[in-house]
């Protein structure tokens, strides 16, 4: 269960996991279920922060893979040039890529015949 403060106006700004009895009667902490839309915002608020380009960090990393993997291919760079700690995070996404290709039992021909 989750409590929630409310200023006057009806506005979210705090949550608590246990009830603050602290303050005047009627500015205390109340009960909230954990799908109300403005705790939703407020939790996203809180693991993301206010920066709007946090929604399309995943999609960008995609694309800087690609990037990356096109200037390997084509010899502008090669792939030992970069840092160790990129290497390895690189290897270990293309390894899990890989393997949830091979997890794809269903042949996408659409043909039943093997």
């Amino acid at each position: 269960m989750l409590y929630v403060k409310r200023n006057a106006d009806g506005e979210l700004i705090a949550v608590s996991r246990e009830p603050v009895e602290a303050g005047p009667p009627g500015e205390g902490w109340i009960p909230a279920n954990d799908d109300e839309p403005d705790l939703v915002a407020f939790g996203h608020v809180l693991a993301h922060g206010s920066n709007p380009l946090v929604p399309t960090d995943f999609g960008f990393i995609r694309v800087l893979e690609d990037l990356i993997d096109l200037l390997v291919d084509r010899a502008v760079i090669r792939f030992t040039d970069l840092p160790p700690a990129a290497q390895e995070k690189l290897m270990e996404r293309r390894t899990t890529r890989a393997n949830m290709h091979k997890l794809d039992l269903l042949d996408d021909s659409g043909s039943d015949v093997i």
